[in-house]
């Protein structure tokens, strides 16, 4: 009598337990997913927006985050925040993987490719009278705003080969442009998918109607990429006349992807926030060539099935 009391009180306790686990996993997968990005007036912000209007197609609700940039989004989605999508730069598996801070580590290990997205170009932008990447090494130079895809890009670049600037300003690219031209800093690191508006604008420096800046254009230039230890990670890639007009012969350099990254469900979460990622997945690649139609112009270079690297693919997306 004992026994089957106990064996009933088990059964109750085991059923209660998996109705409990049905309701939370309901409530769970019914909640949005959070999709960190960028800043709003960037392509991240946008292309989550793009992202989360097809989501709308198959009832996954999607909640668009603004961020600071790839670093914060990588903090966000290894927090408690509801930040289980975000995208970043390719670079920064590198960079974590490389860090002395065992959080850093942690963090890369929780990360999966849902899918890769478009190319941004790295530019660097120099005095003329510095020829290669490495005689950056103990110069002065803009990196680029705290939690940026520029600092963390350029950090990342310093630490394959071996540069220690003197100086390493944390400011937007904008102020580092500046700052190369008036010959306060040496060099300024940018990521961004090319022909970017920032040096378009240097075109008007070479205008005849301002003569009086034609030679602050003469005295910079971008630096070729081509060491082996940065291709190991990075896409060749190429800034020429064609992208910006004060570009005199062809300059090699690399590129990063931006990537739509999740943490791991398989492993971690509940199966309903991996079925909502399947798919969300699924349904990215019916829409992609209504993306590329009337999406952000950037969708025009996506390929879902691109190179992703070092980086895992997220099995809920891939399966």
């Amino acid at each position: 009598m004992e026994v089957a009391g106990l064996l009933r009180r088990r059964g109750l306790l085991a059923m209660t337990g998996l109705l409990l686990l049905f309701f939370i996993s309901s409530a769970y997968a019914a909640s949005p997913i959070g999709v960190v990005t960028g800043p709003k007036t960037g392509t991240y912000f946008a292309f989550g927006r793009d992202i989360a209007e097809v989501s709308k197609q198959v009832n996954v609700p999607l909640a668009i985050k603004a961020s600071e940039g790839s670093i914060d989004n990588i903090k966000r989605i290894n927090s408690t925040e509801n930040a289980a999508l975000g995208i970043v730069q390719s670079d920064v598996l590198g960079f974590l993987t490389r860090s002395k801070n065992p959080d850093s580590a942690r963090a890369a290990h929780h990360l999966r490719v849902v899918f890769p997205l478009y190319n941004e170009e790295v530019h660097v932008l120099a005095r003329r009278d510095i020829k290669s990447f490495a005689e950056l090494d103990g110069k002065k130079l803009a990196i680029g705003e705290e939690n940026s895809g520029n600092m963390l890009t350029a950090v990342n670049l310093f630490s394959l080969m071996n540069i220690t600037p003197a100086v390493s300003k944390k400011i937007s690219a904008e102020q580092g442009v500046v700052a190369v031209l008036r010959g306060e800093l040496d060099a300024v690191v940018f990521v961004g998918g090319k022909p970017v508006r920032l040096f378009k604008n240097l075109e008007d420096l070479a205008s005849p109607e301002n003569p009086q800046y034609a030679k602050l254009l003469d005295n910079v230039h971008f630096l070729p990429l081509t060491d082996a230890k940065i291709l190991a990670e990075y896409k060749p890639a190429e800034l020429s006349k064609l992208d910006y007009e004060f570009v005199e012969e062809n300059v090699p350099t690399v590129a990063v992807q931006a990537l739509l990254v999740s943490y791991d469900f398989k492993q971690v979460r509940g199966a309903g926030r991996c079925e909502m990622l399947g798919t969300l997945a699924k349904s990215m690649r019916a829409a992609l060539p209504s993306l590329k139609e009337k999406g952000h112009p950037k969708w025009k270079e996506v390929n879902l099935d691109a190179d992703i690297g070092v980086w895992k693919k997220d099995a809920c997306a891939w399966k």
